[in-house]
């Protein structure tokens, strides 16, 4: 997995986790799978294999373009703009404290 075609490579930035979970689904007592993290801002969000989505609808209301594989730690990352995914494995975001398991 490479970045190539990836226009957004560049504005990857180092975060810090917004929460211990999916932030939205934290605050409304849902569940989730898997966990994505925004690699502009640091938001935590559900896949969208959970009900939620809530990666997918950060994406929409920011316009944040690159998502990390975030719980499990799966080493990818994903541009909802270009439809790329490349290899995260040497930048993965660390996780700042345990994460429930929702699945």
């Amino acid at each position: 997995m490479s970045a190539k075609g990836c226009s957004h490579i560049a504005d990857i930035q180092d975060v810090t986790p917004s929460a211990l979970g999916c932030e939205e689904c934290l605050k409304s007592g849902s569940r989730w799978l898997h966990l994505r993290i925004c690699r502009t801002c640091g938001h935590v969000g559900c896949c969208d294999d959970s009900p939620g989505k809530h990666a997918t609808a950060h994406f929409e209301a920011t316009g944040h373009p690159v998502i990390e594989g975030y719980d499990p730690p799966e080493g990818w990352g994903w541009c909802y703009v270009d439809k790329v995914l490349f290899d995260l494995s040497k930048r993965k975001t660390p996780h700042n404290g345990p994460i429930p398991r929702y699945y």
